[in-house]
């Protein structure tokens, strides 16, 4: 008498090859319970649906060399995993990182809709592996044609792979996962991976994903709680840019023999004969200069931006002539870790960062309202504060976390012709910044450093001038040096 597990899984003509393919790699799983010497993890599933796939992978130069696998759960799951190890086994790197969800279905056979979800599991579990074998072991010899393209699953990024030529490869990252986390609004969820990896599996594309969970964890979102807890407003995307993602697909990219990643940024670069610089988008009201400023520059070096010529639009035209699902998507708007929660909860969830109501208090002391938390306040805010009675509207001038105050005034209160910025660091000579960006969205402003003789490298302080004031310089917000529209430094804005 069959189980459930072992019902036919498609219907019609096919269903006894269907059945016969399943049957086999249940009743002969390929690897089950061998974990290769040198191996890597990847797993898929869990509580939420009770399968779970664990597949590793080993990795020789460029090549498979081994590969192994754990299930629990329905027949189908092991029978999924098995699949993805028969797949794989002994092949090409490239090659392997082509399988995808449906390979894992035709080896079963084919699978049901009720049975898909096997496959899905078994695809995710395959590529974890592969990335994290092809990030630590892999040793392909380097391809000057070759690159690596950074794949989000958004336009940018599909249009980005377009543009790649024949012998690209696609990375998407895993950031972040969470309970209260909307996986469909981040473009480094596992919903994101797994759409950008169909994408690109469409495209003829190998596809490998980089699980940087808990490295993101670690240099990007405890620095972030971190500077809410000293009263701060830090940028999270220029710490990753900076210090998380592009350098580990670069890591990747050396694996792979790839010469350079392209990304979906819009910047482009240029060489002032001492070495690349970032410089502004043609689409100045896209530009992400600011976002990558911290970018060291031996990493700008293999760094490629196609899309720092183009404007928005054009890249959408291009997207819907490909046919590219994608053409008309949104673009995301929320830090990628805050997508389906708020800040403050997540403060709360993450940091341990709680509500304390506290004193909102004017420039000579006096009190004037209540707030929740200094740590939910950030210099130049207007609404949110909950004052009345005011002839003028009130602002956020300055916060002090350690005694939980709030400091308002008016708008001219906020005006600053002078910024300090600490952690600095100098692409090239002081004397060559005319111009400073304090905010992603806000124009650079003309300004220089006060001591212009200050040299490159890097710097405990360093103090701008302003030519004209600024509303609001908020602590641990990045300050972007400029030489016209070129980026020759950057730090964040001192208290």
């Amino acid at each position: 008498m069959r189980t459930a597990d072992h019902d036919p899984t498609t219907a019609g003509s096919g269903a006894g090859l269907a059945s016969d393919a399943l049957e086999h790699h249940v009743a002969s799983p390929q690897g089950r319970g061998h974990r290769p010497r040198c191996g890597h993890d990847g797993a898929a599933g869990g509580a939420a649906c009770g399968d779970l796939v664990r597949i590793s992978i080993a990795v020789e130069g460029d090549r498979v060399a081994d590969a192994g696998f754990d299930a629990s759960g329905c027949g189908a799951a092991q029978a999924a995993g098995s699949a993805a190890v028969a797949l794989v086994r002994g092949r090409p790197l490239l090659g392997a990182a082509r399988v995808g969800v449906h390979d894992v279905a035709d080896e079963l056979g084919g699978l049901s809709p009720g049975k898909l979800h096997a496959a899905e599991l078994a695809a995710d579990a395959l590529h974890r592996a592969l990335g994290a074998a092809a990030w630590s072991d892999a040793r392909a010899t380097r391809v000057a044609t070759r690159t690596l393209v950074a794949m989000s699953g958004g336009v940018d990024s599909s249009v980005v792979a377009l543009m790649s030529g024949d012998d690209a490869v696609a990375v998407t990252v895993e950031l972040w996962a969470d309970e209260e986390h909307d996986p469909e609004r981040s473009c480094c969820s596992a919903s994101a991976v797994r759409g950008a990896r169909a994408l690109a599996h469409s495209l003829g594309m190998p596809h490998f994903t980089l699980d940087l969970r808990d490295r993101f964890r670690a240099g990007v979102v405890d620095p972030f709680l971190a500077a809410h807890a000293d009263g701060e407003t830090p940028n999270p995307c220029v710490r990753c840019n900076g210090n998380v993602r592009l350098d580990d697909m670069l890591a990747l990219a050396d694996g792979l023999g790839a010469a350079t990643l392209a990304t979906g940024h819009y910047a482009r670069i240029a060489t002032d004969g001492e070495g690349p610089l970032l410089r502004a988008a043609a689409d100045l009201a896209k530009d992400q200069t600011y976002m990558l400023c911290a970018v060291a520059p031996a990493t700008l070096d293999r760094l490629r931006f196609p899309l720092g010529e183009l404007r928005k639009p054009q890249v959408r035209e291009r997207a819907a002539a490909a046919g590219l699902a994608v053409a008309d998507r949104p673009d995301s708007q929320d830090l990628c870790f805050l997508a389906g929660t708020d800040r403050e909860r997540f403060l709360a969830r993450h940091g341990g960062i709680h509500s304390r109501p506290g004193q909102i208090v004017d420039a000579q002391g006096r009190d004037v309202g209540r707030h929740r938390g200094a740590h939910a306040f950030t210099v130049g805010q207007r609404r949110g504060l909950g004052i009345g009675g005011s002839e003028q509207p009130l602002y956020v001038v300055r916060t002090d976390a350690r005694a939980n105050r709030v400091v308002v005034g008016r708008r001219e209160d906020l005006r600053r012709t002078h910024v300090g910025v600490r952690a600095a660091t100098l692409l090239r000579g002081g004397a060559r910044v005319d111009r400073v960006k304090l905010r992603y969205r806000a124009a650079p402003l003309p300004g220089r450093l006060a001591r212009p003789t200050a040299a490159a490298g890097r710097h405990r302080r360093l103090d701008v001038a302003l030519d004209e004031p600024v509303l609001g310089a908020a602590p641990g917000q990045v300050a972007c040096l400029m030489d016209g529209d070129l980026v020759i430094g950057h730090g964040v804005i001192a208290g």
